[in-house]
């Protein structure tokens, strides 16, 4: 139920975490800022990732059983990601421009779209650093190819992850959404600022009716 941080940079190739792609990221634990990142990490073979993550993903299941009955969300100790994130998904090539980027979030109202390289994850990118970015680099900047600019940070984590851990990580790292992969390195899903919002908005809607 690792959290991992990719570094900034261009979308050529994954930007996954090397578990799952043998990438260049850190793992985060701690309210901290991630640590500079070291190329040798990657002792982890595949095989030695997919038993930890099974394994994970049962104790996970269990304690949440154990758990969570009877209790509103907010006050589980144990909250999967994949009980609160969004399925929708939408992505664009690296290949795509800044104008293709806008119109895509625009059609389908979303705010968070992934970037590809070569079928892999390569980035995920939100409406208000888009924004930002336009308005730093005003000439041409619609234009601009996605390949050619450097994409911020991003958090992944998987459906099993605890989503109290990640809200505090989010908050740490000053991201407000995040990537929700497989075992396989696939997008499932992504869980952003709103998502923390509506359930802990829920939550307080419930008290006040009582």
């Amino acid at each position: 139920m690792s959290i991992f941080v990719s570094e900034p940079g261009r979308p050529i190739g994954t930007r996954l975490p090397e578990v799952l792609r043998r990438r260049r990221v850190d793992d985060v634990s701690e309210l901290t800022e991630s640590r500079p990142i070291n190329p040798g990490r990657g002792k982890a073979t595949d095989a030695e990732f997919q038993l930890a993550a099974q394994s994970g993903r049962h104790r996970a299941l269990e304690e949440y059983g154990a758990a969570a009955a009877g209790e509103p969300k907010d006050q589980r100790p144990y909250l999967p990601v994949s009980s609160i994130c969004s399925p929708a998904l939408y992505s664009l090539p690296a290949s795509a421009s800044v104008a293709e980027v806008i119109t895509m979030m625009d059609e389908h109202s979303a705010n968070h779209l992934v970037v590809t390289a070569d079928s892999y994850v390569a980035g995920l990118v939100g409406r208000q650093w888009l924004l930002a970015w336009l308005h730093e680099h005003q000439t041409d900047a619609m234009s601009q190819s996605l390949t050619h600019i450097e994409l911020p940070a991003f958090l992944t984590a998987s459906p099993e992850t605890d989503a109290h851990q990640l809200a505090r990580l989010m908050l740490a790292h000053q991201l407000n959404a995040a990537l929700v992969v497989d075992t396989q390195g696939e997008p499932v899903g992504v869980v952003t600022s709103t998502d923390y919002l509506r359930l802990y908005a829920s939550a307080s809607g419930q008290q006040g009716s009582v």
